[in-house]
């Protein structure tokens, strides 16, 4: 009779036994709160301000024109840096972007400061921001793959994708419903309150010295990083389907006209339609916590973008409310599948020493493809009106996917453990 070996069961929580993992999520999760309660306040005060969509697309483009520009700097220095004194550096940037907002938006400051300059210096604040964003990317992405060991990265991509959408969750209607009910400045006020307390959590991290010390020139060393990307087919191939299915779908940057003009729910519908995404994307990914999408990672990410496509388009069609908010989180849910399997090809093949470099690389294909896509989306909606201009994007992801299916069809059956050792 054999012996019956028993099967040990993965454990959900095991990057969170890490108690500086730990902290590095608390670090993300108050960022990102703060982030996204501002992105709400500031689109639609914008909008209130100027009652322009295009408006709404030069916040993205304000902010993705910095984030790229320094991308690839950024990733050069996250190599060769300690990482937490540069987070500790990149939160203080932010930090001060946020105060400057804060005052020129309170209503004592419109005796000193006319109206049609506050716009044109939020937007400068913005782009302060994306800078920040541009050094941000690729140092959190490098200081999380040395927290934990390398067979733990699937499990920390999902904690940390499902932190990063609690708190995308919370941050849109904690903003809206604030902004609503106790105006701008209360709601700066605790958006600045949640960035002190992301830049507390930095202090608990350990020194991350850097593994990489540069001899030869940034030219050449941002090269490689940009040269090593191009010669893997998945990972290069994932960033650009990324890049156009979120430069399309970016219909997101529309949500302050659906509120305002279309769907008439104020401030506090559009906290709940920012925060529907989300609730969609982090109950899957805590179901994705013990269910895996990672058995034909290629082929689950070609359904999940295809589904959010298709999410896009009845959402952009809809016009009743609480559909609107069923289709949304039908967008979220799909994109976080395609957001847990793009984050695990990404940690498990990229080397140790070049992990600043590619996800720079990362931040240029994906990292801003969120704001110029909604640069797009806010000139589409100019030139053909808000609801064919969403339909139109929605279209093009769904294109966007079949496009890369039929250019991909040999990665459609690999398995995990097949792309981990054929780095592909």
């Amino acid at each position: 009779m054999e012996d019956h070996i028993p099967i040990e069961k993965p454990d959900p929580f095991a990057a969170l036994r890490y108690r500086e993992y730990r902290f590095y999520l608390g670090m993300r999760f108050f960022f990102t709160f703060a982030y996204q309660m501002q992105a709400v306040i500031i689109g639609f005060h914008i909008y209130h301000l100027t009652k322009d969509p295009l408006a709404l697309g030069l916040i993205g483009l304000c902010e993705a024109i910095p984030a790229i520009g320094v991308a690839l700097y950024g990733g050069y220095i996250a190599d060769k840096s300690e990482k937490r004194g540069l987070l500790l550096k990149i939160f203080t940037g932010v930090l001060l972007c946020s105060l400057v907002m804060m005052v020129v938006t309170t209503k004592q400051m419109h005796a000193y400061i006319p109206t049609s300059y506050i716009v044109p210096i939020m937007y400068c604040m913005i782009f302060g921001i994306g800078i920040a964003r541009g050094f941000f990317s690729p140092t959190s992405f490098s200081i999380m793959a040395s927290i934990v060991p390398k067979k733990l990265y699937p499990n920390s991509s999902t904690w940390n994708s499902s932190s990063w959408q609690m708190a995308s969750i919370l941050g849109p209607a904690t903003g809206g419903l604030i902004y609503g009910f106790y105006g701008i400045t209360t709601t700066y006020i605790i958006i600045i309150t949640f960035i002190v307390i992301a830049l507390a959590c930095i202090f608990f991290l350990n020194q991350h010295k850097p593994t990489y010390i540069p001899k030869e020139s940034i030219v050449k060393s941002l090269t490689e990083g940009v040269q090593f990307v191009f010669k893997n087919k998945m990972m290069l191939w994932a960033m650009s389907l990324d890049l156009f299915s979120v430069f399309f779908g970016g219909a997101v940057a529309l949500l302050p006209v659906f509120a305002n003009d279309i769907l008439k729910v104020g401030p506090e519908g559009l906290g709940y339609m920012r925060a529907a995404a989300s609730m969609g994307a982090v109950i899957t990914m805590l179901a994705m916590t013990r269910f895996s999408p990672m058995n034909r990672p290629w082929r689950n990410l070609l359904i999940a973008v295809t589904g959010f496509g298709t999410s896009i388009i009845c959402y952009g069609l809809s016009k009743n409310f609480y559909l609107t908010l069923m289709f949304l989180f039908m967008e979220g849910a799909f994109d976080s599948v395609s957001v847990i399997i793009r984050s695990t090809i990404m940690q498990l093949l990229t080397p140790d020493e070049m992990r600043g470099r590619v996800s720079a690389v990362n931040s240029m294909f994906i990292g801003s493809s969120n704001e110029i896509g909604a640069f797009e989306s806010g000139l589409t909606a100019k030139l053909m009106r808000t609801v064919p201009a969403v339909v139109f994007g929605g279209s093009m992801t769904i294109f966007i996917a079949g496009i890369t299916y039929l250019k991909t069809k040999g990665l459609i059956k690999l398995s995990l453990n097949e792309i981990n050792e054929e780095k592909v």
